[in-house]
C-alpha cells in the first residue's frame, strides 16, 4: 500500500463509523456519530457533524454548502464560511478534507462570526497548494509555515489542538506547525471555507479541554443540598453520585454563565424522568434552564421525544432525537454563549436553540443571561439516576477586536 493507503486503513481502524444514518429510527441503536468510537465519547468527544444534515452549522455567504454521501461538499458561490453555531476556546479537534487540484479552502479556528482579518478575527488553517500560496495546506495563514506536501484531490486529515495560548496542528499524523499567540483570541466558532475550488470535509470531531471536576467521588463538597427536599443524593462504592426519590435538587456552589459542561448519566429504571438546569437563580427551587433526561420516544421512532426527551431544553426546545438508553450510561455536553445553547448525548448533537425571548433576571420568564448555579434534579419517588465525571468551567471571552 502508499503511503496515504497506509493511513486511510489506520484511520478506519481508530475511527470506525458508528453505524448507518437509519440506524437512528431503530429504537434499539443510538444514532451513529461519524468518526467516532463509543469509548472516545465517554472520554468527551463530540461531533460536529452528524453525517447526513448541517445541523449546528450556519453559512455565513451564498454558497452551495450541502451533505452527500456523509460528507459537506461545497463547490461554487461566495467566498465565505460554513461555521458552528457553538462557540469553543481550548479543544482537541479532528476532521477529514479533501480539495481540488490549485484549490483554496481552510478550517477557521476560534473565528468571529464573519472574519475579515485572518490576524485579527480567527486562526486560518490554510488548505491551499504550495505552488500558489506562501502558507501552504496545514499552514496558519500569516502566522506559521507548514512544509508538507499533500496530494491532490485525496483525503488528509487534520488533528489540531488549541490551548490557550498553544495551538498545534499535525497533518496526516505529522506534525505541521506550532504557534504562540501572546495575544490569544479567546472563545470563537470553527469555519469551513470555500474560496475558490471544490472542497469537502467529513468526520468532524471536538472534545473541549481543561473543564474542573465538579465531583470527585467521595464528597459533595462542591454543591448544596439545602433543598434536597424528598431526595436523596449517596456517593456509591464505585464514586458515583446517586439521586434516588424526589422532588429536590442539589445545588452546585459555583454558578456559571458562559460555559461548557460535560457529565456521564445512568438512568436504574426505564422511563424516569430527571434534568440539570443552569444558570439557575441561586437558592431557588429548580429555577433555570433545564436539560431535560427523559429517554423515552414513541414507538419506535427516536426523533419523537417524549416530554421533550434528553438533551432537549425542558418547554423550550425538544431533543431532536433520544440518542440515550435507559438502564445504560450515555455521555451529556452542554455550551451555553449569551442566548444560545447547544446538547450533545453520546456525541450527537440533540439541541441547537437561541432564547429569543425577551431578557428577565427569571428564566422561566425570558432570556437569562447572568451566572447561575448548576442543578442536579431529584424529580419524583421513582427517581433513581447515577452521575460521574462531572465537570464544567467557564468559557474564555472573546478578546476585543484591536484597531
Amino acid at each position: 500500500m502508499g503511503r496515504f493507503s497506509e493511513f486511510l486503513a489506520l484511520f478506519i481502524l481508530f475511527f470506525p463509523c458508528s453505524g448507518p444514518a437509519n440506524a437512528r429510527q431503530n429504537s434499539d441503536f443510538p444514532a451513529p456519530t461519524p468518526g467516532l468510537t463509543q469509548a472516545q465519547i465517554l472520554e468527551g468527544w463530540i461531533s460536529l457533524f452528524d453525517g447526513s444534515s448541517l445541523f449546528g452549522w450556519k453559512p455565513v455567504s451564498e454558497a452551495d454548502w450541502k451533505v452527500e454521501e456523509g460528507e459537506i461538499r461545497v463547490s461554487q458561490g461566495d467566498r465565505g464560511l460554513l461555521r458552528t453555531t457553538s462557540q469553543f476556546d481550548d479543544f482537541e479537534m479532528v476532521l477529514e478534507f479533501k480539495a481540488a487540484a490549485r484549490g483554496n479552502s481552510g478550517i477557521f479556528l476560534r473565528t468571529s462570526p464573519n472574519p475579515t482579518d485572518v490576524l485579527k478575527d480567527c486562526y486560518e488553517l490554510n488548505i491551499a497548494d504550495s505552488r500558489d500560496h506562501d502558507f501552504p495546506t496545514g499552514s496558519l495563514v500569516g502566522r506559521a509555515k507548514c512544509d508538507l506536501k499533500v496530494d491532490d484531490g485525496q483525503w488528509h486529515r487534520f488533528r489540531i489542538l488549541a490551548d490557550g495560548a498553544r495551538i498545534k496542528v499535525w497533518l496526516d499524523d505529522e506534525k505541521a506547525v506550532e504557534y504562540f499567540d501572546p495575544q490569544p483570541l479567546g472563545r470563537g466558532y470553527i469555519g469551513l471555507q470555500l474560496n475558490s475550488g471544490p472542497a469537502a470535509f467529513r468526520n468532524i470531531a471536538i472534545r473541549p479541554l481543561n473543564t474542573n471536576s465538579l465531583f470527585d467521588g467521595k464528597s459533595l463538597d462542591q454543591w448544596s443540598a439545602d433543598q434536597k427536599l424528598e431526595s436523596e443524593f449517596k456517593i456509591t462504592g464505585d464514586g458515583e453520585l446517586r439521586i434516588l426519590n424526589g422532588r429536590g435538587q442539589l445545588e452546585s456552589k459555583d454558578q456559571f454563565g458562559d460555559f461548557v459542561f460535560s457529565a456521564q448519566v445512568k438512568t436504574n429504571a426505564a422511563g424516569l424522568n430527571s434534568g440539570i438546569f443552569f444558570r439557575c437563580i441561586p437558592g431557588d427551587l429548580m429555577n433555570g434552564y433545564e436539560c431535560q433526561i427523559q429517554n423515552q420516544f414513541k414507538g419506535q421512532d427516536r426523533a419523537q421525544p417524549l416530554d421533550c426527551g434528553t438533551g432537549g431544553i425542558f418547554r423550550r426546545s425538544p431533543a431532536r432525537l433520544v440518542n440515550a438508553n435507559d438502564n445504560q450510561w450515555f455521555a451529556m455536553t452542554i455550551i451555553t454563549t449569551g442566548p444560545h445553547v447547544s446538547v450533545w448525548v453520546n456525541g450527537y448533537q440533540a439541541t441547537d436553540w437561541t432564547d429569543s425571548r425577551k431578557p428577565d433576571p427569571n428564566p422561566r420568564n425570558g432570556l437569562r443571561l447572568e451566572k447561575g448555579t448548576i442543578i442536579l434534579q431529584g424529580h419524583d419517588p421513582t427517581t433513581d439516576i447515577l452521575l460521574k465525571n462531572i465537570r464544567a468551567r467557564e468559557l474564555t471571552r472573546r478578546r476585543p477586536p484591536t484597531q
